[in-house]
């Protein structure tokens, strides 16, 4: 499937720099996937390209990467290894929301960029086993507190994705000074006294994007460590067209799951047949199948990003959009997994055949934000404010 979405000669030439690399980085995925480890080795190729950096806005020493080319790049990422893909998101995604945003003071934004834009790599830690989706606002049993000129942090984080190769990291936090409570943020360095990593991600599918549990254990740090202080005792519901890196890393996963169902059916051919088996009719169809789906999703997902290079003038109806697309990104990819093991039959089952792993982190998407009840539920209290209008 010829990729159609690059539309400048700049933007060819740096997906033609990502594919270059996401092809080189498939055996090791492979070896990863087995081992559940890390692909140390292509995280440092993304680091070394540049490519970590190409969120940061250009006046911090970045590329200024649209939310558009993010979804163009981290897509064709996955179709290389799927969890580094994912992983690397989390950094790519955050670092460009917070450039968009602004909603740290320019004296705690500018450094931590620019940071960026030297090669340090960050995600935000907000997951908790005991609060669980972030999404649906739990309150974080993760507490600071103020301690001598600075703060003391406590707690456990779930789910840190690329803790293996972290500089630095936002945890989220309950901030508890007297007897007032609230959300906020601090920017934690890794090698900080009191930061750890415990190393127990062991998951059935998206098994190399090293998302361990981020140890907090009395860490003390300075005031300028709190870059961030809701207002009114929550956080502001603000639309996050960053977060397309979710839909983008699954359906890249998925194209790569049709790669491998093509080049088996273009190559087995059992001694009852005169010619491969992509000639048949049943298999034609799954085909067929396949890339009306992939082509539906991919110019969704594709027509709501480069809606996002602009101000969105209702962004209600816009978080909804976003919403929707992760959800029909991962129907999608779902049944383009299923159908490229209907495809290649038991051989895609065996351990050493990408496709089941594909299959595997494929269905991991339906546990990343959005949460599928949540976009649905979105569009029903819509479907009910618009039948109530006067």
């Amino acid at each position: 499937m010829t990729d159609t979405f690059a539309r400048t000669a700049a933007e060819r030439e740096r997906l033609a720099l990502i594919g270059e690399m996401a092809d080189s980085f498939k055996p090791l995925a492979q070896a990863v996937d087995e081992a559940g480890g890390f692909a140390f080795e292509s995280a440092e190729r993304l680091r070394a390209s540049g490519y970590t950096t190409w969120a940061v806005p250009e006046a911090y020493g970045g590329a200024g990467m649209s939310v558009y080319e993010l979804v163009l790049y981290q897509e064709r990422i996955a179709m290389g290894d799927p969890a580094l893909a994912l992983a690397i998101g989390w950094h790519m995604g955050t670092v460009g929301d917070l450039a968009a945003k602004k909603s740290w003071s320019e004296d705690k934004l500018a450094p931590f960029l620019q940071a960026i834009a030297a090669g340090k790599l960050m995600n935000r830690a907000a997951t908790e086993k005991g609060t669980g989706s972030p999404t649906r606002g739990g309150k974080m049993q993760t507490t600071a507190e103020p301690h001598g000129d600075g703060y003391m942090v406590r707690g456990r984080k779930t789910f840190t994705s690329l803790a293996p190769v972290l500089d630095l990291v936002v945890v989220n936090t309950t901030l508890i000074e007297g007897d007032t409570e609230g959300p906020a943020d601090f920017l934690i360095p890794m090698d900080v006294p009191g930061v750890s990593v415990d190393p127990v991600w062991n998951m059935m599918g998206m098994r190399g994007t090293g998302s361990h549990d981020l140890v907090l254990d009395e860490v003390v740090l300075p005031a300028e460590a709190l870059v961030y202080r809701a207002t009114a005792g929550k956080r502001a519901g603000q639309a996050n067209p960053h977060l397309l890196h979710v839909p983008a890393c699954y359906l890249g996963a998925a194209r790569a799951a049709r790669e491998e169902a093509l080049n088996f059916a273009a190559s087995y051919q059992p001694n009852t047949l005169d010619r491969p088996i992509i000639h048949l009719p049943h298999i034609g169809a799954l085909i067929g199948e396949i890339d009306v789906e992939l082509a539906a999703a991919r110019h969704f997902m594709y027509s709501v990003a480069s809606k996002w290079e602009h101000v969105v003038a209702d962004e209600a109806a816009g978080i909804a959009e976003l919403g929707a697309v992760k959800v029909f990104a991962i129907r999608t990819a779902l049944s383009v997994a299923d159908k490229a093991l209907r495809i290649a039959g038991a051989h895609g089952l065996a351990q050493t055949h990408p496709l089941q792993r594909l299959f595997r982190d494929i269905r991991f998407g339906l546990s990343n934000p959005p949460m599928e009840d949540s976009v649905l539920r979105l569009y029903h209290q819509r479907a009910i404010q618009e039948t109530t209008l006067p």
